[in-house]
């Protein structure tokens, strides 16, 4: 999966008016973590999420974090990570692409 530069900015876009939904602390990746992370792709397809890592920890975590989730990174900025994987049925109503391209 990947994406235009154009559709990048866009995501870009979005994800600017958004809240991190999934937030990642001391524990890391455990499997609730990972399960609400993918409940969130699913239903919103582009989510914010938070690290509460060390700075020099977070980009191998969001590497993980992508690899595990089938997801890919649009954006990184300080503790703050925005992420997108596609759901090829998406919910109208809870999709932050569908809603916010309308």
């Amino acid at each position: 999966m990947s994406l235009t530069q154009e559709q990048k900015k866009q995501f870009k876009s979005i994800g600017h008016h958004l809240k991190p939904i999934v937030t990642i602390a001391d524990n890391g990746l455990t499997e609730g973590v990972l399960a609400e992370l993918d409940r969130a792709l699913n239903d919103h397809e582009l989510i914010k999420i938070q690290l509460r890592a060390e700075r020099d920890d977070r980009k191998a975590l969001i590497d993980q974090l992508c690899a595990q989730s089938s997801s890919l990174l649009i954006q990184s900025i300080g503790k703050v990570a925005l992420i997108y994987r596609k759901n090829p049925q998406p919910n109208k109503n809870l999709s932050n692409i569908l809603r916010y391209n309308s």
